[in-house]
């Protein structure tokens, strides 16, 4: 699993934006249950990474849905 930036994340297909976004869900479920039971974790900042990776890809996803909204209202004139 690694850090994604937004030209990557823009290459992306949908279906492998949202298996990453799934992954990250499950790594962040993971480090959080590590940290909430008293250990520490192995990297203390990739919470923080891992965090804004999820919001790069929820972001492109925001963006191209606006983009499908704004071409179906456009088409409808």
């Amino acid at each position: 699993m690694s850090i994604f930036r937004m030209e990557d994340i823009r290459r992306m297909s949908e279906k492998e934006r949202r298996e990453e976004l799934e992954s990250l869900m499950k790594d962040l479920l993971r480090e959080r249950g590590i940290i909430a039971t008293g250990g520490s974790p192995e990297n203390p900042g990739r919470v923080g990474e891992i965090r804004r990776t999820i919001a790069r890809i929820k972001t492109v996803q925001s963006e191209e849905q606006r983009g499908e909204e704004v071409a179906r209202e456009e088409r409808s004139r």
